[in-house]
């Protein structure tokens, strides 16, 4: 698998597999475990997911070592100090039977707990203190953040003495966010893609049905050629097993420019979050 490399050297696969709504027990565990037989050697999850557990389990039984998989989670919204945020992180660790992590992130930027008289500006720094303190360990290999705006950016790179090096943020086909994804290179971060698949609307969209026929494969398969052209790093979920292998196999083809500039300005398939007025 090719991989990207991070602004701190660390090297990261080019393609992800994401576990959320990957229910904890036999749905995640035999999903994440089916992914890294096909393959992957990315994985990503969350505290909030709730599937630590059954994901650190499939890693461990996979029999893939360890250092050949880049793990990823996240210091969920409700973890306000530096206190706080180590607690979860110790938390993620048992979970997930490791006693590194590849990449964490902070998973909103603000979170409905903190939006009030701006509590979140002095939330991250706090947050992002604590991961840093890992990252200097050596426990975290990198750090970032996902959601992030660059207002947000702007407000952490007051405190912070690392910058982030990954913003994991929707990006798909119909959504490039193009301003976003400018300020955030420019910074040095790497854009990882959520929903890549639009939260599967691109399944039914006739443009990109047609696309996929034109290029010989699936929608799927299009939508993640759509990212790599752009240079993110997409994040499919799937708990079928043929989707999981055949996500891992998009053909060695080149979406034309104009093709791809017609899925950058698909209309009415997926829209950006607003990481200020989330009610979680």
């Amino acid at each position: 698998m090719e991989n990207y490399q991070l602004s701190n050297g660390v090297e990261i696969p080019k393609v992800g597999f994401g576990t959320w709504k990957l229910e904890e027990g036999e749905i995640a565990y035999q999903s994440v475990l089916k992914a890294l037989e096909c393959g992957y050697r990315h994985i990503d999850t969350a505290q909030v997911y709730g599937n630590e557990r059954s994901v650190g389990k499939a890693i461990i039984d996979s029999g893939v070592p360890r250092e050949e998989i880049f793990l990823t989670t996240k210091v969920w919204n409700d973890k306000g100090t530096a206190e706080e945020a180590k607690a979860s992180i110790e938390e993620s660790f048992e979970k997930l039977q490791v006693d590194y992590v590849d990449l964490l992130l902070i998973h909103w930027p603000n979170p409905e707990k903190f939006q009030a008289n701006d509590g979140w500006k002095e939330r991250n720094a706090q947050v992002w203190s604590a991961m840093e303190a890992y990252y200097n360990e050596g426990k975290v290999k990198a750090i970032g953040v996902s959601n992030f705006l660059q207002h947000h950016l702007e407000e952490l790179f007051k405190t912070a003495k690392i910058k982030p090096q990954v913003n994991q943020i929707k990006l798909s086909p119909g959504l490039p966010q193009e301003e976003l994804v400018a300020f955030c290179r420019e910074h040095g971060m790497l854009l990882e893609a959520y929903s890549p698949l639009g939260k599967g609307a691109a399944f039914s969209d006739q443009t990109l049905k047609a696309l996929a026929e034109k290029y010989d494969c699936t929608v799927a398969q299009l939508a993640l050629q759509w990212s790599y052209q752009h240079e993110f790093l997409p994040l499919p979920r799937s708990q079928n097993p043929e989707n999981i292998k055949s996500n891992l196999e998009v053909k060695g083809f080149e979406i034309a420019e104009e093709d791809m500039e017609t899925m950058d300005n698909i209309e009415g398939l997926v829209e950006a979050p607003d990481p200020d007025h989330i009610t979680f």
